[in-house]
C-alpha cells in the first residue's frame, strides 16, 4: 500500500470534524511522507524519543520526584492523560494519533519541582518576558531539541504544535505568527487539542487525589464532603461490603474517572451532533469549545478541584516542599545569570548576549533540569 493510500484509509474512519492526516498544514521544514506512518503518528513517535520526554520521569507532578516509589511523576501523569484522551478520541472518531501526540508533548516544558518551579522561574523571568511551560514546550520541539541534522527541534506538524499551546497571552501570541492567531482572534483549537486539555484536567484531579490519599495528607473521611467521591464510594461500598478501606477508596476513584470520562464522551458527542461543524476549520471558528462535560458532572469536577487546592496543594507540608523547590530555582537562576559560562554547551554562549537573551538561555537550561539534577547543582554551588 502506498503512503497516499494508507493515509486515505486512516482518514476514512474519522468524523468529518476531526483533523485528517491529509489536512495537515505541514511542518516548518518540509519532509517527504513516510511510507508506513502518518504525519501525526510520526509526531507522537518523535516526542516519545526526545530527551525532554525522558526527563519527565524525574520531574515532579505533585510530590517531589523520588520522594516515593509510587507517586506520579510528570511522565506517568503524561501517559495517563494520553490514555484517557485516546479512549475518548476513539469513541468520537477523532484523530487518535494527533490526540496522543498532543497529550504526550503537553508537559515537555515543565521545569523541575512542578508548579512551584514554574512560578519561581516566571518570577525570575518577570523582566524578560516571563516563563510559561506551554510556550517552553513549543521552544523545545521547535529549537531546543537536537536530534536531526537537517533542522533544529523535532519539526512537528502545525496541528500538533497548535495543541501544545493550551494558553498564551496576546502579547506572546503576536510573536508566534499563524500559530498564535487563534489567541488574537479568540478562535478555538482543533477538537483533538480541546480533548487533550480536558483529559489533562481529569487526569491530574483524580490522580492527585489518589497520591494525596497514599501520602496520608488527605483524610478519606473529609473526602466525603466531595459529592463525586461520596457517590462513587457509596456505590463501591454497596458492591464490595467487606472490602478494606484503601481498596474501597481506590475503587471509588476508579469509578469517579469512569463517570467523568463517560460523561465527556456523551456530552461531547451530543454537542457535535447538534452543532454539526462541517470540518476541522469550522471547529476552530466555533464560538466556544465543543469538547466538555455536562453541567452536573462539571460542577462535581470543579468541587473536587477546589477540595484538592484547599486540602492538598495548600497543605503546610506541600507548601514547604514548594518553597524548597522554588528556592533551588531562584538560586540557580541568579547564579547562572552572573556566570553563564558555567552552563554546558550551547547554553554557555549566552555570556555574549544581552541580558534578555542570557535570561532566556538560563531559563532554558533550568527548565530542562530534573528535580534531582537541579538539587544537585544547587548543592554544588553552595559547597
Amino acid at each position: 500500500m502506498t503512503a497516499a493510500a494508507a493515509r486515505r484509509e486512516r482518514d476514512s474512519t474519522l468524523a468529518p470534524w476531526a483533523v485528517a492526516d491529509r489536512q495537515t498544514r505541514g511542518r516548518v521544514h518540509a519532509e517527504p511522507d513516510h511510507p508506513y506512518r502518518g504525519p501525526f503518528q510520526r509526531d507522537r513517535d518523535r516526542i516519545i524519543h526526545c530527551r525532554a520526554f525522558r526527563r519527565l520521569m524525574h520531574k515532579t507532578q505533585v510530590f517531589v520526584a523520588g520522594e516515593g516509589d509510587h507517586f506520579r511523576t510528570r511522565l506517568t501523569h503524561t501517559m495517563e492523560v494520553a490514555q484517557i484522551a485516546r479512549t475518548v478520541a476513539s469513541c468520537l472518531d477523532l484523530n487518535q494519533d494527533l490526540t496522543e501526540a498532543i497529550c504526550l508533548g503537553h508537559d515537555l516544558g515543565h521545569p523541575p519541582f512542578g508548579h512551584a518551579g514554574q512560578a519561581a522561574l516566571n518570577r525570575c523571568m518577570a523582566n524578560y518576558g516571563g516563563f510559561e511551560h506551554n510556550l517552553q514546550a513549543l521552544r523545545i520541539v521547535d529549537t531546543l531539541e537536537h536530534r536531526y541534522p537537517g533542522f533544529p527541534g523535532i519539526n512537528l506538524c502545525w496541528e500538533t504544535r497548535e495543541g501544545l499551546l493550551k494558553r498564551c497571552s496576546r502579547r506572546q501570541a503576536r510573536a508566534l505568527g499563524d500559530l498564535g492567531e487563534r489567541f488574537m482572534r479568540r478562535r478555538q483549537p482543533s477538537l483533538e487539542a480541546q480533548l487533550a486539555n480536558v483529559a489533562d484536567e481529569i487526569a491530574y484531579n483524580h490522580h492527585d487525589l489518589d497520591d494525596g490519599l497514599r501520602s496520608g495528607l488527605l483524610d478519606p473521611r473529609e473526602l466525603m464532603e466531595v459529592r463525586l467521591f461520596r457517590e462513587c464510594h457509596e456505590e463501591a461500598s454497596g458492591r464490595f461490603p467487606g472490602a478494606r478501606r484503601g481498596a474501597l477508596a481506590s475503587e471509588a476513584i476508579r469509578g469517579m474517572i469512569d463517570r467523568v470520562v463517560s460523561d465527556l464522551i456523551e456530552t461531547t458527542g451530543s454537542s457535535l451532533r447538534l452543532a454539526i461543524p462541517g470540518d476541522a476549520d469550522a471547529v476552530r471558528g466555533w464560538p466556544g469549545p465543543l469538547v466538555g462535560l455536562g453541567d452536573p458532572v462539571k460542577e462535581r469536577h470543579r468541587e473536587l478541584a477546589r477540595f484538592l487546592t484547599d486540602r492538598l496543594y495548600h497543605h503546610p507540608r506541600m507548601q514547604q516542599e514548594y518553597a524548597r523547590g522554588g528556592a533551588v530555582v531562584d538560586a540557580l537562576f541568579n547564579h547562572y545569570m552572573s556566570h553563564p559560562e558555567e552552563m554546558p554547551g550551547r547554553h554557555s554562549r549566552a555570556r555574549r548576549r544581552d541580558a534578555g537573551q542570557r535570561a532566556r538561555a538560563v531559563a532554558d537550561y533550568i527548565a530542562g533540569m530534573t528535580d534531582r539534577y537541579a538539587s544537585s547543582r544547587c548543592k554544588t554551588l553552595k559547597s
